[in-house]
């Protein structure tokens, strides 16, 4: 392990690799990437057909916003490797040592060091986009594609940010962090048209996520975020007979809400982020959270969420990585991980799954001048999720490698069995 302060040299990839054999090479590249970023050449972008491809657009979730190279335009979304899985891409500056996306040969390959490492490809684009609503709204903007996934987000705005108090690793909205206001806001039709509108296309789509921000008003709080994933869901569900393959990622809702979620929309799992797995660090890193929620309620509002939806069908996401961020966090990346996976193991035990996405210091986040984890400390954290979700007999296929593709660990339970890892790519 890399001691924070004491700079002990981090291993390569390939260094990695050699010392994780029980870990698919793939795997351990897409974490890589992840935490380094990708810069894209320009030979590479003039074989970019965006009428082909997904690149950066009008969408909150992919805009130049969420990006670590705030110069970058119209770029592809995420990168398919040989193993079918995906990864989610920062564009990142050539000073901060990005993973080189070229074209060579007619392909398209990840090098370093110009180095090819692996051979790639990008998300090819879904019949609906470019499409427009009866009411003008373009489809892409509010319900965006993931291979197999439609992802919804009917607004952009965090209620949190109104006092400052948004999560400190975030740059997702930081235009609304003085406005204060909603912007975009999906309407219920819009919603059902395109759902219907993006199933025309067979086969292309298994699943769909709705997210947004968080919004604390309401006679008890977060009412009025409930009320409006209800309307929502309920829209969408009439292009489908009872429930249907479905996730929300929604700030943690108490029992009352989270079974009215359930009832009365035909939606079929459950997220709430708690983003790290340490009280004080939470209260540090998520002040907003802290305030409304409360580390403890969190956990305690995951755990009734399994009564409600079953075991294997909650689970809540963390920022890997972010438990080390200073002045505040973890001194050695040892410390951070015995004590991330002893608190993962108090909700892995009760039926929540936890995944990880790796944590991207953005330039416009309250953390931009931070540096993410290792590499070997992320392989770590994949290793030790993976093994407390067989040691509890989890799954989590509605967030798996095939629906979401963010997720190091979740992406090794389809090679999995038995309490350890099979096969080497």
């Amino acid at each position: 392990m890399v001691n924070i302060q004491g700079g002990i040299r981090e291993l390569s990839f390939k260094d990695v690799v050699a010392k994780y054999p029980q870990l698919p090479r793939l795997n351990i590249l897409k974490t890589d990437v992840q935490r380094r970023g990708v810069f894209f050449t320009q030979e590479t972008l003039n074989h970019v057909d965006s009428n082909q491809y997904q690149v950066t657009g009008a969408n909150v979730f992919f805009s130049t916003l969420g990006a670590r190279d705030l110069n970058c335009k119209s770029v592809p979304e995420a990168l398919i490797l040989r193993d079918g899985t995906t990864i989610i891409i920062d564009a990142t500056p050539l000073e901060q040592n990005p993973y080189i996306i070229d074209y060579r040969d007619g392909r398209f390959v990840i090098t370093d060091n110009d180095e090819e490492i692996e051979e790639v490809d990008f998300w090819e684009k879904p019949d609906y986009y470019g499409k427009f609503t009866s009411a003008g709204t373009q489809m892409d903007s509010v319900i965006f594609a993931r291979p197999q996934r439609l992802n919804i987000t009917p607004t952009s705005y965090c209620s949190f940010w109104r006092n400052g108090n948004g999560c400190k690793y975030c740059d997702l909205v930081p235009h609304l962090k003085e406005e204060g206001v909603i912007k975009n806001k999906l309407t219920p039709e819009d919603a059902y048209e395109i759902v219907r509108e993006a199933i025309k296309q067979r086969g292309r789509f298994t699943t769909l996520c709705m997210t947004m921000g968080s919004d604390v008003n309401g006679a008890t709080p977060f009412d009025r975020e409930l009320e409006y994933y209800i309307e929502i869901l309920q829209a969408i569900g009439r292009n489908f007979e009872g429930r249907f393959p479905s996730q929300v990622i929604t700030t943690a809702l108490n029992y009352d809400q989270l079974s009215r979620l359930y009832n009365e929309t035909g939606i079929s799992s459950y997220t709430a982020d708690i983003e790290v797995l340490n009280e004080e660090l939470f209260n540090w890193i998520c002040p907003g959270k802290a305030e409304w929620v409360g580390y403890r309620e969190w956990k305690k509002r995951l755990i009734d969420a399994v009564d409600i939806f079953g075991k294997g069908r909650v689970n809540s996401g963390i920022v890997g990585g972010v438990e080390l961020a200073r002045p505040n966090g973890f001194k050695t990346e040892a410390e951070a991980l015995q004590h991330t996976l002893a608190e993962a193991e108090t909700l892995i035990s009760a039926g929540v799954a936890i995944v990880y996405i790796v944590w991207v210091p953005r330039p416009l986040s309250y953390f931009r001048d931070q540096k993410n984890a290792s590499l070997e400390y992320y392989v770590n954290l994949t290793l030790g999720l993976n093994a407390l979700t067989e040691k509890y007999g989890l799954t989590m296929d509605f967030d798996d490698y095939r629906r979401c593709g963010n997720h190091p660990n979740s992406d090794l339970l389809r090679i999995s069995s038995g309490g350890r890892i099979n096969g080497v790519i």
